[in-house]
């Protein structure tokens, strides 16, 4: 265990059936602070050995879980999210610490996490079956749910605590034990967690969290084991892809939100005060290291220039920091691969035409900075129109009508959301409906509540996480005909 300052107790080895194990290899991974490329702390690496371990604890776990009313999932639940939000202060200098997004995003990742614990609680106990007559009048239909069985559920970096909450919540709530896998650089807040469910009372082996250097075979493994019937995974689309291939061999469920390529669209009846501020959240959450960024701003003709101008403002005036001191409106950027994608994607749009109206530059320091940026005259063939940005910049392209940014909005494989400002509701509704994408955000700069369903279309995803629909997700129908 080791506090890191924090007041929390944070695990760094494998939770296996409600213990916390070193690794049989003695295998390590660094964990690295990004605002500084220090070391924080070093976790277990699983090996396949131990993640059949975690399953045969899964397994063991699941019919006892299974068979918990759902009022008494509910309220372990409940006193999760209770707990969450008791340490809520802790967990975001947690997070600021292994992701280095700055405290005000961290402190509104926790908040939205324990959310999650909440909700789910709150839909455990509305898994509610149906009753009907067959159309010949023969027999009677009656549909319940039941747990899928044991998930595999694979986590981003990007939202170390909300992407994990997102997913164990409903996996729980109906009634399904898990293994969860954090990506290896930001699995502090993973292991927080656990401990904390285990303080609410989530029985051994219903939750088991573990690190590996080795996703591939750590993966394949698991999904080549008949006990597990569900896969949850959340990021890149090409990994996606492996994973969905993987999991036919054994016709496990999944559920995919994979990556985006979000337009965020201003015609000039919109409030440009509205649209400025709107952006600044879609495209400055987590620094732009979101699915959900904004990653094409396409503004109308008539209000480019303003816009364009006003955004450059903004964004050049953020403070970029250590994601843990509380003046940082900007931390760093994940790792060093990171800076250098956001950097070759800017240079490859100058190359071609584009103009930086502020930015453009990393930071020459310790740690993995890049400038806000702001990009005008981008070039349609520029590759950060056709590939997720994941960092602080913006590329704008002016457009002339409806049909030409809806055109525009599509023209591309991804479909998870789309941001759309106008002052003309009809205009706002048929154009929402029009895009290619799962969710849209209407005069809006953000759009994840757990109270929605959240997924994508195309190559975003499938499946949904939150609402009821997230609940569905980790529930099989079962029919039984009969008559009386």
């Amino acid at each position: 265990m080791s506090t890191l300052a924090l007041g929390i107790e944070v695990p760094t080895d494998l939770f296996i059936g409600g213990q916390w194990r070193a690794p049989a290899s003695g295998r390590r991974i660094d964990v690295i602070n990004p605002s500084n490329e220090d070391v924080l702390a070093t976790v277990a690496d699983a090996s396949v050995e131990e993640a059949m371990q975690a399953v045969d604890a899964a397994a063991a776990a699941a019919p006892g879980w299974a068979a918990t009313s759902p009022r008494a999932r509910a309220d372990i639940l409940r006193r999760a999210y209770e707990l969450m939000v008791r340490d809520a202060d802790s967990l975001a200098r947690l997070i600021s610490l292994e992701n280095g997004k700055a405290l005000a995003d961290a402190r509104g990742e926790v908040a939205y996490a324990a959310e999650f614990f909440r909700w789910f609680a709150e839909e455990a106990v509305r898994i509610n079956g149906d009753i009907s007559i067959a159309p010949s009048g023969a027999s009677r239909i009656i549909v319940q749910y039941q747990p899928v069985g044991i998930a595999l559920l694979i986590t981003p970096w990007n939202f170390p605590a909300a992407m994990a909450t997102r997913k164990i919540g409903p996996a729980l709530a109906a009634g399904c034990t898990c293994i969860l896998k954090p990506a290896t650089e930001t699995p502090l807040t993973a292991y927080a967690l656990a401990n904390l469910l285990a303080e609410a009372g989530v029985p051994a082996g219903v939750v088991n969290v573990l690190t590996t250097s080795s996703a591939g075979k750590f993966a394949n493994a698991i999904l080549d084991d008949a006990r597990v019937r569900k896969l949850s995974f959340t990021g890149s689309t090409e990994v996606g892809r492996v994973l969905l291939r993987k999991a036919a061999d054994s016709v496990v469920n999944c559920s995919m939100e994979l990556g985006g390529n979000a337009p965020f669209i201003v015609f000039d009846d919109a409030s440009i005060d509205a649209a400025i501020e709107g952006a600044m959240l879609a495209k400055m959450r987590n620094g732009g290291e979101a699915c959900t960024a904004a990653n094409r701003i396409y503004v109308q003709r008539g209000i480019a220039d303003e816009f364009s101008q006003r955004l450059a403002q903004r964004m050049g005036a953020l403070t970029v920091g250590d994601g843990c001191l509380d003046t940082t409106q900007c931390g760093p950027l994940v790792n060093a691969g990171a800076v250098a994608k956001v950097a070759s994607l800017v240079d490859d749009a100058v190359a071609k035409g584009a103009r930086v109206l502020t930015g453009g530059e990393r930071l020459d320091r310790n740690g993995y900075f890049y400038q806000p940026t702001v990009l005008v005259d981008v070039a349609p063939n520029a590759d950060l129109l056709h590939e997720e940005i994941f960092g602080p910049v913006a590329p704008i392209v002016i457009f002339d009508d409806e049909d030409e940014v809806v055109a525009l909005a599509n023209a591309t494989e991804y479909g998870l959301v789309a941001y759309v400002y106008t002052g003309d509701l009809a205009r706002g509704l048929r154009v929402s409906e029009r895009i290619e994408s799962g969710m849209i955000a209407l005069n809006r700069g953000i759009v994840s509540d757990p109270a929605a369903p959240f997924g994508g279309v195309k190559q975003s995803g499938l499946g949904r996480e939150g609402a009821h629909h997230g609940l569905l997700e980790f529930s099989e129908a079962k029919y039984i005909s009969t008559q009386w």
